[in-house]
């Protein structure tokens, strides 16, 4: 999975690749030219008492020096370069991919884990990379080269080499092999943790009003603790990896200079040839270290490369239309009819056989008790997720052959829980029509109630907004994210029980406000309570997914219990009539 994903990732970057390897050959050529020239001067110089041969050598060294310094320092410059872009690619291709996704994928990966994908993930992979331009691109050519000029030194001696190396690599492979399960355990719990801190952050007022801070105290320590453990047990493993490549190292070192002896006291070798293949040798091992630092890492950039792939290899359940229609007759008329909608492996389905019909210049209302489909309703017409069976139609057009941007901007949702990025009272309100004007946006907020308060801000229209919209309070979200929709101006308008943090007078001002303003439009008023719905030009009742009564307030009332239950569960019954 590792090499599928940088193959592919890493194809726009062949010409930057190859240079990195043309300057890491060249100077690795260089380092392992250096013992040779070294011996030279001790043989031929320093032995010998020539002066003038130390220095021309000594010079010719220095330049040989200069070469693989300045190779060094390109190869890595380049290498740290690429493995960047890369990481960058990789991170715009999964919040590509997850911006494509609908609330069923959403739901199956988890905001925590596709978070920690895109970049603890992605960072892992991209760590993994440079490493390997700097590392693993020049420790084969100097295991390869040490060997052959080590074997130009003493071919007696270098048959050491045989019982050095696979040694080291046997010692290496086997604590990998033990560390790979312990990375992919790492992943999953640094999920956790991201998981339990959200949670946590995002619920820290139910939190304290329950007193519960200790319990949660104990979740995150749970959570913690696990990471922490198996980062203990993979750390144990690594650290168990430098002792024992020093150790086979060192045994090595003490075997050449042992074995070298006898053969110099032979005189089958030359001093120099001896500093020159311990060299060499040291360059071998140091390449098998380097290669050990990449085989640590490898086996993490795995599970790594799996997870991130996962997200890429995932379609999404809401496909785009092959030949989108790119224009509707602009009326805004709404009809499902028969719609079914059933999450993965459910027994039941949210919604079953439902059909009804919103036309333009009216008001449709969505009633019905908690957990019977009334947001699942409203979320299939922006595509939010795909009806299971039936068709949800605008203007005599399925839904899933509309072009993705014209869907955009007929329909405007206001979410049950409305949202408002970090920024500006103007930036959010801008948020679906960049092009609005200041007068535009006034006007929306009187419409949702809000000019009063944005003018109290310091700044009005460019007052700051913190993420999510915590420096305002529940009901000025609301109505912000209601003026949101309307600087828009589509032609349906979708509120998901939008106006539950408002008090009934504020509900009452801002119904009315919006009647007038969106009169030529379709509305669909999807809410709990009674008095926002009851002067809707239609009701629709839902029970268990089903539409179980369509009518007017006074209709419903007289002819279908289970809203007349919903009804007089608020109000009295002389209120309800």
């Amino acid at each position: 999975m590792l090499v599928r994903l940088l193959r592919a990732y890493l194809r726009p970057y062949q010409r930057p690749i190859a240079l990195i390897v043309l300057l890491q050959l060249v100077q690795t050529l260089a380092t392992l030219y250096l013992p040779t020239l070294n011996a030279d001067i001790i043989d031929g110089g320093v032995v010998q008492g020539d002066t003038g041969y130390i220095l021309r050598y000594g010079g010719f060294m220095l330049a040989v020096t200069l070469v693989q310094i300045v190779c060094a320092i390109g190869a890595v410059y380049y290498g740290a370069r690429t493995s960047m872009a890369l990481g960058r690619d990789l991170r715009a291709a999964v919040f590509d991919r997850v911006q494509s996704f609908s609330a069923r994928e959403m739901g199956r990966f988890g905001a925590p884990s596709l978070i920690t994908r895109t970049t603890n993930d992605v960072q892992q992979i991209q760590l993994l990379v440079l490493m390997a331009f700097t590392l693993m691109v020049s420790a084969p050519i100097m295991c390869v080269g040490g060997i052959v000029m080590a074997l130009n030194q003493d071919v007696p001696l270098s048959a050491l080499l045989l019982v050095i190396v696979p040694v080291l690599g046997t010692v290496v492979s086997l604590i990998v092999w033990r560390m790979r399960p312990l990375f992919r355990s790492a992943q999953e719990r640094i999920d956790t943790v991201n998981r339990v801190l959200r949670e946590q952050i995002a619920g820290i007022r139910v939190i304290r009003a329950f007193v519960r801070d200790a319990h949660e105290r104990e979740r995150f320590t749970g959570a913690n603790s696990g990471l922490m453990d198996i980062s203990l047990r993979a750390g144990r493993l690594m650290s168990l990896m430098f002792p024992s490549v020093m150790l086979v190292v060192n045994l090595s070192s003490v075997a050449v200079v042992w074995f070298g002896g006898h053969r110099i006291e032979s005189g089958a070798m030359e001093i120099g040839a001896l500093t020159a293949f311990l060299s060499y040798l040291m360059q071998i091992l140091m390449a098998v270290m380097m290669a050990t630092f990449m085989f640590m890492m490898v086996p993490r950039a795995e599970v790594c490369a799996e997870r991130v792939q996962e997200v890429l290899a995932t379609d999404t359940s809401v496909v785009p239309p092959a030949n989108p229609v790119t224009e509707l007759r602009r009326r805004g008329r709404l009809e499902l009819e028969g719609v079914e909608f059933r999450y993965p492996g459910a027994e039941e389905p949210v919604l079953k056989d439902v059909s009804l019909i919103a036309r333009p210049g009216e008001t449709t209302a969505v009633i019905g008790s908690t957990g019977s489909g009334k947001s699942t309703l409203l979320g299939l017409v922006p595509r939010l997720f795909d009806a299971t069976a039936g068709s949800v139609r605008v203007d005599d057009v399925d839904v899933r052959d509309v072009d993705p941007e014209l869907m955009s901007r007929a329909v405007g949702l206001v979410p049950q829980k409305p949202y408002l990025f970090s920024g500006t009272v103007a930036s959010n309100l801008r948020y679906g029509r960049p092009d609005a004007t200041d007068e535009e946006l006034w006007q929306a907020l009187e419409t949702a109630q809000a000019r009063d308060f944005v003018e109290a801000m310091d700044g009005g229209l460019e007052a700051p907004i913190a993420q999510g919209g915590s420096n305002v309070s529940g009901g000025q979200r609301q109505r912000l994210a209601i003026a949101r929709a309307l600087v828009r101006k589509p032609e349906i308008y979708l509120f998901d029980d939008s106006f539950s943090a408002l008090d009934y007078a504020t509900d009452a001002r801002l119904r009315s406000a919006l009647s007038r303003e969106t009169g030529e439009a379709t509305v669909v008023i999807v809410a709990q309570r009674v008095s926002t719905i009851r002067d809707a030009d239609r009701i629709v009742v839902l029970d268990e997914g089903r539409v179980v009564g369509t009518g007017t307030h006074s209709e419903l009332m007289a002819t279908n219990e289970t809203y007349r239950e919903i009804v007089l569960s608020q109000l009295t019954e002389e209120e309800a009539a």
